[in-house]
Parts: structure tokens; sequence; C-alpha cells
């Protein structure tokens, strides 16, 4: 196979150590486990897996936190509360700014960041400009933080006590991920629960279902 036989060519231009051979291993496995033509692993820097999947992720993510903004057909419509939804769309996109340059920017990118929690959900009326202007500068320090860690951060405990156990940075990446993508899909529903034509309404139960989720959790 073409992607072996790219391993075996590496293999030959390494010095024979244990970090040479270690990261061959790397390789061999993750073959099994993910097509060759989307590994986007850069064979000669040893970019890590994680850390090239985690960006791709947060990337997409954000990318799409900033298109939902955008579709609120009236932008008025960002800071509105329906009964039974806790958070307007605007204090989901603040609290995941605030999360994000926090985790990462702050905890692992030393950006200097200071979060201040209660804002994310007190503040009111901010122009969707600025929440995009927010949204396109956390993810250049997202990006930026990420593409410098080396896989032994990955592995180091993380700094901030989240949970009730240690976790490594690693794991607070993935549980960041998944933050993000619950919050994405709460303010995906708000809008479109806003956005309805007048006259129209959400049936009842599905309404009931979504209601109950679109309620923030802890992070």
């Amino acid at each position: 196979m073409q992607f072996l036989k790219r391993i075996r060519d590496e293999v030959l231009s390494y010095e024979q150590d244990n970090t040479s051979f270690s990261f061959v291993l790397h390789l061999y496995k993750n073959f099994y486990t993910h097509p060759a033509g989307s590994m986007h692993i850069d064979l000669k820097n040893g970019i890590n897996m994680t850390i090239q999947i985690l960006t791709e992720l947060f990337e997409r993510d954000l990318e799409r936190l900033k298109q939902e903004i955008n579709l609120y057909k009236n932008e008025d419509n960002l800071w509105v509360l329906k009964e039974g939804i806790s958070n307007t769309a605007g204090n989901l996109c603040l609290h995941l700014m605030g999360n994000l340059n926090y985790f990462i920017g702050a905890v692992l990118g030393k950006t200097g960041y200071v979060r201040h929690r209660e804002d994310e959900f007190g503040l009111k009326n901010i122009p969707r400009q600025d929440l995009i202007l927010n949204i396109d500068n956390c993810r250049l320090i997202v990006k930026n933080t990420l593409l410098k860690l080396s896989p032994a951060d990955l592995e180091k405990t993380f700094s901030q006590t989240v949970f009730e156990k240690a976790i490594t940075t690693e794991m607070m990446l993935m549980h960041l991920t998944t933050h993000l993508t619950y919050h994405l899909g709460q303010l995906n529903y708000h809008r479109r629960l806003l956005d309805l034509p007048a006259g129209r309404q959400v049936n009842e139960r599905y309404g009931k279902f979504f209601v109950q989720a679109a309620t923030c959790r802890p992070g």
C-alpha cells in the first residue's frame, strides 16, 4: 500500500532511536483506524494527530457558531428569552468565548485573559458585529495555542481543577470540544424557535423535549 511505503521510506531516513521508532509505531496503529487519505500527518515534522483533529474540530464549530449568529433574521432576537429557555443566544456566545479564552487561551496559551463568568450571562444587547469579532479573535487564539502543544503537553495533568479528579490536558481539550458543540446545539434551537414565521407554532412534544435541554451546564 502507498501509505505503508511512505512509512517505510521515512523509517529508512530516521536515526535508529527510541523516539523515531515510537513515532513509527504510532503511525502503524493509526493506519488501522483512520483512512490514509484523511490522516493529516506530517511524517517529517511528526505533527500529533490528536492536536490536528482537535484543531479541526474547534475550527469547524467556531465557524458554525459564527454562521448561527449571522443567521438570525432579527438581530434583537439574539437577546430574547422564551419561556422554558434559560439563556439567550448572545449570552451562550459570550459564555463560549469566555470558556475557550480562559481554558485554552489563558491556561494553555498564557495570554493573560481574565475571565468574568458572571458577565457572560449578565451582559445584554451587545451588537452582533462585536460578537462576530470576538469569535474570530477566539478562533485565532485557540488555533495558535493548540498548534504549539506537543504530545508531551497533552499527557500532562491539566493545571486547573474542573472535575472532581485530575485529568490530562488532552481530556480537558476533548471536554471543551463537546462543551462547544453542546451549546452550539442550544443556540441553533434558540434561533429556529425565534425565527419561526408569524403564526407558526412549534410542535408541543418537540418543543418541550428541547426546552428541557436548553439550559446551561457548568463549564
